[in-house]
């Protein structure tokens, strides 16, 4: 008969494996298909939310009031974009390991797209504020929304890149890349 301390060990081990085994079966399942199976997009309601532009402190009471009436997951439009391109907003973290791999994908778009397609990331643990304005409840959370800050659809957890300009091409925009 093995030690308790023995079985024990073998029981976490066991545990860790499986847990590898179902991610890396996820994570080459995301890779082949290119669309997922169980889609993972919450449907959402209009709102204004301020623009940028505006003073801050009036913009923290508007918002209050909204979340007062609304729902976060009921916001669509977000800030005013800069530029009058169709945005990709990622709403992740830093330290976050499916944030982590979205970053040279979002960093590919950013230059392969310049002039035709604004791409930002936002780290809700710095920018805490930002998870409450886009209605953020799990990250990475990637948001698409038109030339005039009109979300288009709404992407839960890793997303390739592949998959984000096939989402362009199903709402309507067709990305060339600039280089």
């Amino acid at each position: 008969m093995m030690p308790t301390k023995t079985i024990g060990k073998v029981v976490i081990l066991v545990v860790l494996v499986v847990v590898f085994v179902l991610f890396a079966a996820q994570q080459k399942g995301k890779q082949s298909v290119s669309a997922p199976t169980a889609p993972m997009v919450e449907e959402t309601k209009p709102v204004n939310l301020p623009s940028p532009a505006q003073d801050t402190s009036k913009s923290e009471k508007v918002l209050l009031a909204q979340n007062s009436t609304v729902k976060a997951k009921e916001k669509l439009v977000g800030p005013a974009p800069t530029q009058k391109l169709p945005r990709l907003v990622d709403l992740g973290a830093k330290t976050c390991i499916p944030c982590k791999m979205m970053a040279p994908i979002l960093e590919e778009l950013r230059n392969e797209y310049k002039g035709k397609l604004q791409v930002k990331f936002i780290d809700v643990w710095e920018d805490r504020s930002a998870g409450d304005q886009y209605g953020i409840r799990v990250i990475p959370t990637q948001i698409f929304f038109d030339p005039s800050g009109k979300e288009l659809f709404r992407h839960v957890g890793f997303i390739s890149k592949e998959d984000i300009l096939a989402k362009w091409q199903e709402l309507g925009f067709n990305l060339t890349a600039t280089q």
